[in-house]
Order: C-alpha cells, then structure tokens, then sequence
C-alpha cells in the first residue's frame, strides 16, 4: 500500500488513513516592491524638505518685514505666498521641459489651487475660538475676486486649446493667447491690491512736536541709535537666511515631477491623477505648514492671504510653464479633465467669496460653516473625477 501511494502523482487524492510524506503548499508572504518603496520614500523625504524650508521662508520673511517697515498683508500675498508657490514653478517647468508631462505641470498648478481653497475650509474647522469668516478682514474679498477671473482665463483656454477667441488677434511664437492676459493680468493684481491695502490703512495722526531738554539728549540718542545699529545686520541676516531657504525649495521642487512620473510608471496611475494630487499636496506643503504656523500664532488674516495669494501665482505659473514648453501652446496638449479642476477651484473661490461677505456664524454639526462643508466636497468629487477620468 505505501508502494502503491508513493507511485501516485502529486495531483491525485492521497487515501484516508495514510500518512503523506509531500510538505503543504507554502503561500509567499505578500510585500510591497521595493521599487514602489523607493519612489513613496523620496516623496516622504522631498515633502519634509518642503515643509521645513517653507517655515524658514515664513520666519525669514516676518523679519524683513519688521526690518523694512512694510505691511504684514503684503509681504504675505508678494513675497511668502510667492515663495511658498516656487515648488509648483520649479516643478512645472521642469515637468514641460526635462520630462515632458505637460498634465503633471497643469494637473499640478491646478490642484495646488483647490487644495490651498480646502485648507480655507481646514482653517474654519480647527478654528474652534468662532467662525473663520468672522474673523478675517473683508479686503480678502479682491484677492479673491482676481482668483475667479484669472481662473475663468485659464478655463477658457482649457476648453478653446489652441483656438484663439473671436476678435483677438494671434499670438506669435509658440506660446497661447492666454499667456500674456494672465501674466498682466497678475501683476495689476498685484498692483492693485498693495494700493488697496495702502488705502485700507488707517492715516497718521499729526502731532505737534514737544521741546526736549538737554539733559535728556544723551540718552535719547543712544536709545535711537541702538535699532539704528542693528537694523542692518538684522536685515541682511533675514534676506540670506531667506534666499537659502527659498534655495532649497526650488530644489525639492524640481526632484517632483521625477518622482511623480516614476511613481504613475510604477503604480498604474494616469498622470493627471498624479499632478493633480500628489504633486500639488507635496509641493503646497510649505502653504501647509506656514497656514498651520498663523493658526497657532492668532495670524488668521495672515493664513488667509497667503492661499488666495497663492492662488494668484498659481494661475501664472501655467502662463510661465508655457513660455517654457516647445512646440505649440501647453493647453492644447492636456486632458480636458484639468477644466473640471479649474472649475472647482472657480466654485471653491467662489464659496469663500460668500463666506467673505454673508459672514456664516453657524455650523453644521458644530463642526465647520456650509462655505467650508461645500468647498471640500468639491475637493473630493474633483479628485474622484481626475482619477477615474484623467489620461
């Protein structure tokens, strides 16, 4: 009998009551390839660089604004929320030129403004002291309203490709009609609210001048001559420390679309899915990071300024990747699922428009207003959107 069983082949049933000497069919453990590994710890690493560079360029920043004497609000929309934004530079012209992923450039620009719109919506649901849109200031309200029509010209040249609108005449080169209208259009943004915030600002009080005695002239000079002293060095210090950290940043920003081609090779993705969510969540991580830093500090106007900037800058980094891009303009050869993208950021901005001006004090399970509850649903159908649809 163990002759006959031994003769048998593996495939066939081994008789009751007889021991078989064949080990049992081990199963290899399941693991993750270590390429994917790889690719998933250079983002970790890429968007710790990010974020620890972007608070440096938020601190750096707060000092040359104190040095210089100018306005918190416009250092934030000029200079933070347009260093902040220097990984989506960076990362889109190396994605038009090196790698040649114009979606990864678009889907990144893009995405980065509906996420700095959700973390608006974030900022109304950690905000536990009252309502976000209580709080802030209504000269938000313009920076806002640019956003919508910045926005609305990169959705019009989404949807036109490479059709000129009726009446304007052709632009040369290789670049599309819009590239020019975002680029003015965003320096007389600019423009126009550092004079409206100059206006905003209440006017010096004229006092009259009170006699100083003599004795008192010593020591009032050497109290003024002490910050007169280290005004300088002061300065200087925070624009080195400030011009490395944005050093950095661009550095981390141009790894990006590297990584983001590797990791859509690797796991299947489309690219539009990846530019449009991971590239934009790595690279607003500085956004992140500075947002969560005026939170903590009280600075609620502060955070505010910086995403809808930010959102501004956004709009004309697709102007800037189209300069870069050879052959003809950047938004014709995209996926037509980015104006999906750009029309949810048109209806978030618009959202945050509302809340600026109803002002909700209510919210909706205690938790967060309708504004804020509205702009992360369309987060969420926007990249459910992208990922099933996107090229």
């Amino acid at each position: 009998m163990l002759r006959l069983a031994r003769s048998l082949p593996a495939s066939a049933g081994v008789p009751v009551g007889i021991k078989s000497r064949h080990r049992p069919r081990q199963w290899p453990a399941a693991r993750m390839d270590p390429a994917i590994l790889l690719v998933w710890s250079k983002f970790v690493a890429c968007g710790a660089v990010i974020a620890v560079a972007g608070r440096e360029v938020c601190r750096s920043a707060d000092l040359i604004a104190r040095a210089t004497g100018l306005s918190g609000g416009w250092i934030g929309l000029a200079l933070v929320a347009v260093v902040t934004s220097l990984p989506e530079l960076a990362s889109g012209i190396t994605a038009v030129t090196v790698a040649v992923a114009p979606n990864v450039a678009v889907g990144n620009a893009l995405g980065a403004c509906v996420l700095n719109l959700m973390m608006v919506g974030m900022l109304d649901l950690l905000h536990r002291s009252g309502p976000l849109y209580q709080r802030i200031g209504a000269t938000h309200l313009l920076s806002a309203a640019f956003g919508i029509l910045l926005l609305a010209l990169v959705t019009f040249g989404l949807l036109l490709g490479t059709g000129a609108p009726v009446g304007l005449p052709a632009v040369p080169l290789h670049v599309g009609w819009y590239t020019p209208v975002l680029i003015a259009l965003y320096l007389f943004a600019l423009r126009a609210i550092f004079l409206h915030d100059r206006s905003m600002q209440p006017a010096p009080q004229s006092a009259t001048p009170t006699p100083r005695r003599r004795s008192a002239a010593p020591a009032s000079s050497t109290a003024l001559a002490t910050p007169t002293e280290h005004a300088a060095p002061t300065l200087r210090r925070a624009v080195i420390r400030f011009a490395l950290a944005a050093v950095v940043v661009v550095a981390a920003g141009i790894w990006l679309p590297f990584l983001a081609t590797e990791l859509a090779r690797h796991l299947g993705w489309n690219r539009s899915f990846v530019g449009t969510l991971f590239v934009a969540l790595v690279t607003t991580l500085p956004e992140l990071s500075v947002t969560i830093a005026a939170l903590r500090l009280g600075s609620i106007d502060l955070a505010v300024g910086n995403l809808l900037g930010s959102n501004l800058f956004n709009a004309a980094i697709i102007a800037i990747d189209d300069l870069f891009y050879p052959g003809h303009p950047l938004l014709s050869d995209v996926s037509p699922v980015h104006a999906l993208t750009a029309l949810s950021a048109l209806v978030m901005t618009a959202l945050a428009t509302i809340g600026l001006v109803l002002r909700p004090g209510s919210r909706v399970l205690r938790t967060t207003s309708w504004v804020s509850l509205g702009a992360m649903l369309a987060f969420v159908l926007n990249a459910l959107v992208v990922f099933l649809h996107g090229d």
